[in-house]
């Protein structure tokens, strides 16, 4: 058996990846897309091959994701616009029930349109527009729901998509839809009172 010691690859990598965060925090849309797609050229262009290779990289699971996303977004906007004008029928309309509805449906959903579709909901209420056209309790609510309940499942969030999709191009045993809840559940469900408690809070509640 050959034993190597640990050490870290691609270390010019970091410099990339801390230029995105940057870009993230300071910059407007569309220069901060702009900043993060030349980063990110920038970082496969410097990235030895062999490294890639190494690390069984292919663009697979990236263009999955993407193309599931696209096609969201693509065709979200009329709902939001139908969501804006009669969402007000549906009865969302306290903080806690924002968070609740958000979570629940993030959790079978990808929280980012959920995002989208709650706060349109939001929007068309007519409340006071504190940012983004709504209150700040319930915009707290709709961001901690969508965030916590996201995370239960693969389809929950980009980021655990795209994690199994490319652990299972490269041949790793993940559990399936089940069997990832198994795993989260316990570790979320303790979450989900803090966060509904913060969401209260936020609206003024004892």
């Amino acid at each position: 058996m050959q034993i190597e010691p640990l050490r870290l690859a691609g270390r010019l990598n970091l410099l990339w990846l801390a230029g995105i965060v940057a870009a993230v925090a300071a910059l407007p849309a569309p220069l901060r897309e702009l900043v993060i797609l030349a980063l990110a050229t920038v970082a496969y262009v410097t990235t030895h091959p062999e490294r890639r290779r190494l690390n069984s990289f292919t663009f697979g699971p990236i263009l999955e994701v993407a193309a599931i996303f696209l096609g969201i977004f693509l065709t979200i906007e009329p709902a939001l616009d139908l969501l804006r004008r009669h969402g007000v029928e549906l009865g969302v309309q306290k903080p806690l029930a924002f968070f609740w509805s958000t979570g629940l449906l993030s959790a079978v959903l990808d929280n980012a349109p959920t995002y989208l579709a709650f706060l349109a909901i939001a929007q068309g209420l007519g409340l006071a527009g504190e940012v983004v056209g709504v209150p700040h309790a319930i915009l707290a609510a709709i961001s901690l729901g969508a965030v916590a309940f996201g995370a239960l499942t693969y389809i929950g969030n980009a980021p655990n998509f795209m994690v199994r999709a490319i652990a299972a191009e490269i041949g790793v045993s993940m559990p399936g839809f089940a069997g990832y809840l198994a795993y989260s559940l316990p570790v979320l469900i303790p979450l989900f009172p803090w966060s509904a408690r913060s969401s209260s809070r936020a609206e003024g509640l004892p």
